[in-house]
């Protein structure tokens, strides 16, 4: 909402926002577009959750599900806007985007004292180039760590090799944290500056915590939106710390939900 309202105050109401998005970001400039009374294109991967993609055109928004992946998706969206003069706002490429995210780190530090370490899953590193920024200017103390899945580390291999690099991008149930990012991406200084340290986790991992967290807590979670969790389970370094975990969405297809759960 934070970035639909900044295009909408700069270009008027008669501006098409377009983005890429592998669902979640999609559905919410969809929702914002709608309450601002503007249009918006969406492209995704064709394999996008439909729960996600019908929320998406529930709110109003251009559904364009043609891509073979989310990189496809990032294209398609960026040359749409160049071809079109329609705004494209990247679901992590973009300062109100990081600018929105970070009120999830003023709301941890506001309701829980003593924080000492915050688990934040990452995909494109908007959501953690926010809370980072938001937590380290308040208490450069509290230790952030990223966490990515094993099919898609496009910010571990940076580390590695100190910029961002294409990688070779695998099958996973966390479809909102695959793909590789632009090179240009402003979350890679933040990502490389502000964030202690990355964890992987494998795609079992992500898989288990997935079904523990529906048979144990009655949770529904996708698997982008659990990988922290995963990560939690035995990380060192945060035994005995006062750590908050976030876990980011809960918008997963049936079948597929299903298709984790044990036979009976």
């Amino acid at each position: 909402l934070n970035a639909a309202m900044q295009v909408v105050a700069a270009n008027g109401r008669d501006v098409t926002i377009v983005t890429a998005s592998a669902g979640n970001h999609g559905r919410a400039i969809a929702w914002a577009a709608e309450r601002l009374g503007v249009k918006a294109i969406v492209f995704t991967p064709r394999t996008a959750p439909e729960t996600k993609t019908r929320a998406i055109t529930r709110h109003g928004a251009d559904l364009r599900a043609i891509a073979d992946n989310y990189e496809e998706a990032e294209r398609l969206a960026q040359q749409h806007a160049r071809d079109t003069g329609d705004v494209f706002v990247s679901p992590y490429n973009e300062r109100d985007v990081i600018a929105g995210a970070g009120t999830i780190g003023l709301e941890l530090m506001e309701d829980i004292p003593g924080l000492q370490c915050v688990l934040v899953p990452i995909g494109g590193g908007g959501l953690i180039s926010g809370v980072a920024t938001a937590i380290k200017a308040l208490d450069a103390r509290i230790e952030v760590i990223g966490v990515e899945v094993e099919a898609s580390s496009a910010f571990s291999a940076a580390r590695a090799a100190g910029r961002i690099v294409e990688i070779t991008v695998g099958e996973t149930i966390a479809d909102g944290l695959g793909g590789n990012v632009d090179p240009e991406t402003i979350t890679w200084p933040v990502i490389r500056d502000l964030v202690d340290r990355i964890v992987v986790v494998p795609e079992r991992a992500v898989r288990d915590a997935v079904r523990t967290l529906l048979s144990e807590d009655h949770l529904v979670a996708e698997g982008a939106g659990v990988a922290a969790i995963a990560a939690a389970a035995g990380l060192a370094g945060i035994e005995g710390r006062r750590t908050a975990v976030l876990l980011t969405g809960a918008n997963i297809d049936l079948p597929r939900l299903t298709s984790l759960l044990p036979a009976s």
